[in-house]
């Protein structure tokens, strides 16, 4: 996921003397932004004050204030620890927030209004209260909140598929989603212990609310964000695959929908397992799960870093970026340096243009890799000039810190060349051409021999330096529509 924003939008007239990235595409009526942002923040705002009634009717004013308080504290710890895990290609706030509101508002109102109405259907079928309680909670309960919490991840998927290029970013969205709805629900449940307690003259360790806190904000936190995790994974691999492969982009998502409700269903009936059925599902199922979720969105945030430092050293040769900086955009440790020396020799306005800098090489780097996987779409060329401009754009401010930075981490020199092929000869996996040629595009061939034609000049940002043009020998197709 990439920020401000992640890949530059279509400008409607150059800006800095710079040529639009492309003929401009006529905006269908959904398109338009009082449409796009108008229509969901409508829904979001009128569901949040039925909700927001919906509670304050079951707990009362004071109790819900009481589990207001209470369930607000885990949130920031939640939201901080998915934008960390965020942090190779870190993507915009508005997603972050809109994913927040809609599990807090739209998903909390379909299940409370959902759950309710299913409840109470059995109920009066069966005419066993106690059974259509049990039943709701194992079986109704995770198929609607998950459906619900799921919605806002195919959204993002749908709507915003520039910022939604893999794994991290699908465990991002559902997580903060769920992040959203856990607080809905965790204001209701604290609310009505706090309201029983009033009854009961309940007050202090023993009391009801002491109880519910602990299960919900000390020991399962995470629960809910856990469980669409998995759903978000699903989106995440449809996002790598190509589209051509339809099925397969279609059954990744259902897949992680089917075994997010599975795990919430047994969360749900742990309780019915006997007196310790709770904690045996806690200490069997729940910690090591969260800890094998954990280890893979770190590992697979370790693989983007690896394609930064693969794809980006195409790009230097042809002259765009500065031979030492994929070294740099490849290391969070060396991105950290280079902000901080921008912040500190230039101030916060040049610590800023590094960030952005350092996010646009990265949605780069993702698109040649995605381009090569067969996943870059028709545009692919049009997109590739607009981060190449955002790039040159920057330069001035952002090479100097990056260049401090890889000095500062460069590994020892390697004995044996680097692994990938210099420009006008053959490597192992392929050729490389880089070209620099009237326009700025990046050109290649998707076959078992792998071309890697780059070519580029941005002549309202000045040309590369050490490159004359070059005729090039392919024509001006795109390769990688699908």
């Amino acid at each position: 996921m990439a920020t401000c924003p992640p890949h530059p939008s279509y400008p409607s007239a150059p800006t800095d003397g710079a040529p639009t990235a492309g003929p401009l595409r006529h905006a269908h009526w959904w398109q338009h932004p009082w449409v796009r942002y108008g229509a969901p923040t409508a829904l979001l705002a009128i569901s949040g004050l039925v909700i927001l009634a919906l509670v304050r009717e079951e707990t009362g004013t004071e109790g819900f204030l009481v589990g207001l308080g209470l369930a607000l504290l885990p949130v920031p710890l939640l939201i901080a620890s998915f934008r960390w895990l965020d942090r190779v290609e870190p993507g915009p706030w508005r997603n972050l927030v809109f994913s927040f509101a809609w599990g807090a508002c739209a998903a909390a109102l379909i299940a409370i209004v959902a759950n309710s109405f299913a409840t109470r259907w059995i109920a009066t079928a069966t005419a066993d209260p106690s059974s259509a309680d049990t039943l709701g909670a194992t079986v109704i309960a995770p198929v609607v909140e998950e459906t619900a919490k799921a919605a806002a991840v195919l959204l993002v998927f749908l709507f915003r598929r520039r910022d939604f290029t893999g794994i991290v970013d699908g465990v991002v969205i559902a997580g903060v989603t769920a992040t959203g709805f856990a607080f809905t629900e965790n204001i209701l449940y604290l609310g009505t212990a706090f309201g029983t307690d009033q009854l009961t003259g309940g007050s202090g360790i023993a009391s009801v609310t002491a109880a519910t806190f602990f299960v919900r904000i000390i020991m399962s936190p995470f629960a809910h964000p856990l469980f669409t995790v998995l759903t978000g994974i699903g989106f995440g691999v449809a996002a790598l695959t190509a589209d051509r492969r339809r099925l397969r982009r279609a059954a990744f998502p259902l897949a992680g929908l089917l075994l997010a409700m599975g795990m919430h269903a047994m969360w749900n009936g742990s309780s019915t397992f006997g007196e310790y059925g709770f904690f045996a599902v806690y200490a069997a199922f729940m910690v090591p799960i969260f800890g094998l979720l954990t280890w893979l969105v770190i590992w697979t945030r370790q693989r983007e870093l690896r394609t930064v430092r693969t794809e980006l050293p195409a790009y230097a040769a042809a002259g765009w970026l500065a031979p030492a900086e994929p070294h740099a955009l490849g290391s969070m440790r060396a991105r950290r340096i280079a902000r901080q020396y921008a912040r500190r020799h230039a101030g916060k306005t040049a610590a800023r243009e590094v960030a952005r800098y350092e996010a646009y090489a990265t949605s780069l780097a993702f698109l040649r890799h995605r381009a090569r996987r067969g996943g870059a779409g028709p545009d692919f060329a049009a997109r590739e000039m607009e981060l190449l401009a955002a790039l040159w754009r920057r330069r001035e401010e952002a090479r100097p810190a990056l260049d401090h930075a890889a000095r500062i981490t460069a590994p020892p020199m390697p004995a044996t060349p680097p692994p990938w092929p210099a420009p006008g000869t053959y490597g192992p996996g392929g050729h490389a051409h880089a070209h620099t040629h009237g326009h700025a595009h990046t050109h290649g061939h998707a076959h078992a021999y792998g071309h890697a034609h780059v070519y580029g000049e941005a002549p309202a940002y000045g040309r590369p330096a050490g490159y004359a043009p070059q005729p090039t020998p392919y024509p001006a197709y795109n390769p990688y529509r699908s």
